[in-house]
């Protein structure tokens, strides 16, 4: 499953954000990737999630496979869209 989404976050997928995702992310048993720019990260890893660059305003592809792949989806598109939300 996937889901394009525009991330809110003031300061993009930078430190703070990368490790609520990467908290998230370790609540769920699929495996979960953001791409964007062509390059994927695990959501799991917050180097992987640094590395991507991503600013605020810019959309990326949230990608989810697993047993609990929709809930999993879902939290992590409404974590990124919702700019006033933290762990």
């Amino acid at each position: 499953m996937e889901r394009e989404v525009r991330v809110n976050h003031a300061e993009g997928l930078h430190a703070r954000p990368a490790a609520d995702i990467m908290k998230l992310a370790g609540q769920y048993q699929s495996r979960l990737s953001v791409v964007h720019g062509g390059k994927s990260a695990n959501a799991k890893s917050m180097v992987s999630l640094l590395r991507l660059g991503v600013q605020q305003g810019q959309s990326v592809v949230v990608r989810a496979e697993g047993p609990d792949e929709e809930e999993a989806l879902t939290a992590l598109a409404d974590f990124l869209e919702d700019a006033a939300r933290s762990l």
